[in-house]
């Protein structure tokens, strides 16, 4: 109950200063409208519904995605452009405990990407949104955002010993959400790319998402995709122990 304490209040505390940033305001509502409105006019020369649904769900979790990828990257080096790095690792707490809910809370407020996509798209270009699975639709969107929110935590604990760690985040952005199928199918895409696709959770996010509204069987894509997750959570567990057994071996934790 402790922990699950400390992981509340932490993301609640993380959501309520991402909500209250002004940089990341603008970015959380221009960025998603930019993104779903060029997807709109690709995809709208398809014709039908479904197509345009197909790429508003897309263009939703790559807004999710986008919220997390730079923000997670540069979460530590932030702390430590703050002087509070060192007391965040010397909390009684686990570190990771600590770190996790910032990068669930970046991953929260990437939930208005998804639905200002879906409400831009519903009256501006007269999408329909209905939804096959209503039920395990409403499953698949926090099971989505809790494994992006895992990966980002993983992204965030790899890219600590980089003093330009953000613009490695910034670097992965585009690549994840082009492997992961957000727009482009998986199909189109070389076949040496699938297997990569495959290890990423969002790619099953997306899928569960997308067969919960357009029809499938979208059970087993969120049984895996909450699975990646938690593998996530379980290497960047682990990861943490390392690095911060290096950084206290070479006195390095605040790269000075």
């Amino acid at each position: 109950m402790k922990t699950l304490r400390l992981l509340a209040l932490g993301w609640g505390l993380h959501f309520k200063m991402l909500s209250r940033s002004a940089f990341d305001g603008v970015l959380g509502v221009m960025w998603p409208l930019f993104f779903a409105t060029i997807a709109f006019f690709m995809f709208r020369a398809g014709g039908g519904g479904a197509t345009l649904l197909y790429a508003a769900l897309g263009a939703s979790v790559m807004g999710i995605w986008s919220a997390t990828a730079v923000a997670a990257s540069s979460a530590l080096q932030r702390e430590r452009w703050q002087g509070t790095l060192e007391l965040l690792v010397a909390a009684p707490s686990h570190f990771s405990l600590v770190l996790l809910p910032i990068t669930l809370a970046m991953a929260t407020i990437g939930v208005y990407s998804m639905a200002a996509t879906l409400l831009w798209g519903r009256f501006l270009f007269g999408i329909e949104i209905h939804l096959e699975h209503p039920l395990l639709f409403v499953l698949a969107v926090p099971v989505t955002v809790g494994s992006i929110g895992m990966l980002g935590f993983l992204l965030s604990v790899t890219v600590v010993r980089y003093r330009t760690a953000w613009a490695l985040g910034n670097a992965f952005e585009y690549p994840v959400w082009l492997v992961c199928g957000f727009l482009v199918p998986l199909s189109l895409l070389p076949g040496w790319v699938r297997p990569i696709s495959w290890a990423l959770a969002p790619t099953w996010g997306i899928r569960a998402i997308r067969e919960a509204a357009l029809g499938g069987a979208p059970v087993a894509d969120l049984a895996i995709c909450a699975g990646l997750g938690a593998c996530y959570a379980a290497a960047g567990i682990l990861l943490v122990e390392t690095v911060l057994r290096s950084a206290r071996a070479h006195a390095s934790l605040s790269l000075s």
